[in-house]
């Protein structure tokens, strides 16, 4: 593989690492957030409704938990790839 393919493999994959976490991230904070808000508020935790939750902090928390899952996955990319020295 030469190292111009070697690139455009590499940034392929993390694309596709992007793209999914990105729609992960997408799905809570605009949809459990906003457009499935009636169907959690009717779910409540600690006295607050779900949907509020989501829309007040849970999607904070799933963005901070995302870019540590896309830490992990770009080490072992780099690691995949020889891009880790």
């Amino acid at each position: 593989m030469t190292s111009q393919q070697k690139a455009k493999a590499y940034w392929k994959e993390n694309l596709k690492y992007l793209s999914i976490l990105l729609v992960i991230w997408f799905l809570v904070s605009y949809g459990a957030g906003i457009l499935f808000k009636d169907l959690l508020n009717t779910i409540r935790i600690g006295g607050f409704e779900l949907g509020f939750w989501f829309a007040q902090q849970g999607a904070l928390y799933v963005f901070i938990i995302l870019i540590f899952v896309y830490i992990r996955l770009m080490n072992k990319l780099d690691k995949k790839y020889g891009y880790d020295k």
